[in-house]
């Protein structure tokens, strides 16, 4: 299901749904904000950073991941993911192993984050970061949990759709936050907000904050393979799915059937055995995301091609001198 289109009405006209709500939006903040007032975080003894967010659902939380996670490994060091495993139904702490674990047992998130690091799931997720401790992590990422008290954190990046924004500027259920803007950016050291530079440009005009702004766009990885013309069956659970249709778009495909699908939604037999079908009928090729492809069934993963895409973030800068503070340096 779709997020309620009030939740990205524009802040100064939230709407009428917006007003109704509010009073639940207040609730959820309040307790939000005591639960983290009243937590007793376990330190790591290695530097913890968190990629979070304050929207509810994608923001591009994995890709800003993947890219930092490169960078450190370019610098010499060794991270270590640690994921909650959402869609995952093993508790952990465990570390994932792309070959023999499944997105049922671990998601569909940290399966494709394991291609990069080393990457952990654990529904604790203090034990899922004692593990990477023990495993000789040098710096450890959590895949989101800025909301999270169980562990501290000692850089925080708050990532943002720069098309969306914080949409109402509301909390759940009158808007897509998770906690007020202002509340959650004090306890953030820098936002970073992706999309194209006219989404950049709206974000900077519609919102104001103190606190260190990066910028990063999303660009396909292209590996030879001739997409130019060729007609496509695009399907995506993500967030956003509109954004990968027209990444597509951009390296010449020819879309002749979008299947936007929810986030995270299970990708069936039945269900892929309707879209082969359409497919097959449109004389259309099977494409999808790297994070959908970690869900599909192994009768289709030869079927289906994907589109890789990584982060591109204009200025590290604010970032690499936190981790320089840590003794996590980056030339």
């Amino acid at each position: 299901m779709g997020a309620p289109l009030h939740w990205y009405n524009p802040p100064s006209a939230p709407g009428w749904q917006a007003h109704a709500l509010a009073p639940l939006g207040m609730i959820y903040g309040a307790l939000t904000k005591l639960r983290l007032a009243r937590s007793n975080p376990y330190k790591a003894k290695v530097p913890i950073v968190c990629i979070g967010n304050i929207n509810v659902g994608g923001t591009g939380k994995t890709p800003t991941t993947i890219a930092l996670t490169e960078r450190l490994i370019a610098a010499g060091h060794a991270p270590h993911i640690v994921s909650r495993g959402y869609g995952g139904n093993l508790q952990g702490p465990i570390q994932v192993d792309p070959i023999n674990h499944t997105a049922d047992q671990v998601g569909d998130e940290p399966l494709l984050l394991a291609a990069f690091a080393p990457t952990w799931i654990a529904k604790d997720r203090a034990a899922g970061v004692k593990a990477a401790e023990a495993a000789g992590a040098h710096i450890i990422l959590l895949d989101d949990g800025f909301q999270n008290p169980s562990v501290g954190k000692d850089v925080s990046i708050v990532v943002v759709d720069a098309h969306k924004g914080f949409g109402n500027g509301r909390v759940i259920p009158a808007g897509p936050l998770r906690e007020s803007v202002e509340t959650g950016l004090r306890r953030a050291d820098a936002i970073l907000s992706i999309g194209t530079p006219k989404a950049q440009s709206a974000f900077a005009n519609r919102w104001s904050f103190d606190t260190p702004h990066l910028t990063g766009q999303i660009h396909p990885l292209l590996t030879g393979m001739p997409w130019q013309g060729l007609p496509v069956l695009a399907f995506a659970g993500i967030g956003h799915p509109e954004k990968f249709f027209q990444t597509l778009e951009a390296v010449g495909a020819n879309i002749v059937s979008r299947q936007p699908l929810d986030d995270h939604e299970p990708l069936t037999p039945a269900l892929m055995a309707r879209l082969e079908a359409t497919a097959k009928a449109r004389k259309a090729q099977l494409v999808t995301t790297e994070k959908d492809a970690a869900r599909l069934p192994s009768a289709f993963r030869a079927k289906v091609l994907t589109l890789p895409v990584r982060l591109v973030v204009a200025d590290w800068g604010v970032v690499d001198a936190k981790l320089g503070a840590l003794g996590i340096k980056i030339d």
